[in-house]
């Protein structure tokens, strides 16, 4: 074979095996990322499940200072599970708040990516999003992982743990609503965001 024709060949096969390890190396640094994010979420070694529990009840002065705020109370948790195929940890939502104005208990849920970069590559937070076209919120932490910062546009919510079409609607992001940060917490005090009874139980064992 022609000088010519196995130059080219050669490169190719070196230019991909460069990419491919490139490619490896990114995959490890964000797995090592996301590990690091996950001890800090859940404040510790992570066994086959664990919780996180966030909570803010705005007093009147905050709210005063923010006449645009529409929520009064938030309560976030944040669980993972050890997929037994996969082997990956796959971490879900469930938010719970209550209006400024309004009457009643709404929340939402849905799962979480692993934990990603943000553009500015400053942060790391969960992309968490609600099944068909539901919005989402994005959860990091605040830099003594005491808080976590919720940031969202939309999220699918439903009245009183009432999954229908009669209930559902969105909480949008105005202008005092886009950025909430909540206080971490007993995870006791997330029980009422779940409903499966052994959930439950695990989680005020935790």
């Amino acid at each position: 074979m022609k000088l010519a024709l196995v130059l080219p060949l050669v490169l190719a096969t070196l230019v991909g095996a460069a990419r491919a390890e490139e490619a490896d190396d990114i995959r490890e640094a964000t797995k090592v990322e996301s590990d690091n994010f996950n001890a800090r979420m859940y404040a510790g070694p992570l066994a086959d499940t664990a919780y996180a529990c966030f909570v803010r009840r705005y007093d009147a002065e905050h709210l005063a200072r923010h006449p645009k705020q529409k929520v009064a109370a938030m309560k976030l948790l944040i669980s993972a599970e050890m997929d037994k195929e996969d082997k990956q940890l796959h971490n879900s939502f469930r938010l719970g708040f209550r209006y400024r104005h309004r009457s009643g208990d709404f929340d939402s849920s849905g799962s979480c990516n692993h934990a990603v970069f943000t553009r500015n590559g400053d942060e790391v937070r969960l992309g968490c999003g609600v099944d068909c076209e539901g919005g989402g919120i994005g959860v990091a932490l605040s830099k003594d992982d005491k808080s976590a910062i919720v940031r969202l546009e939309r999220v699918r919510v439903w009245q009183n743990n009432k999954p229908d079409d009669d209930a559902e609607q969105s909480l949008v992001g105005g202008a005092d609503d886009r950025i909430f940060r909540l206080d971490r917490t007993d995870n006791k005090e997330c029980a009422s965001l779940v409903t499966d009874r052994k959930e439950i139980a695990a989680l005020r064992r935790k």
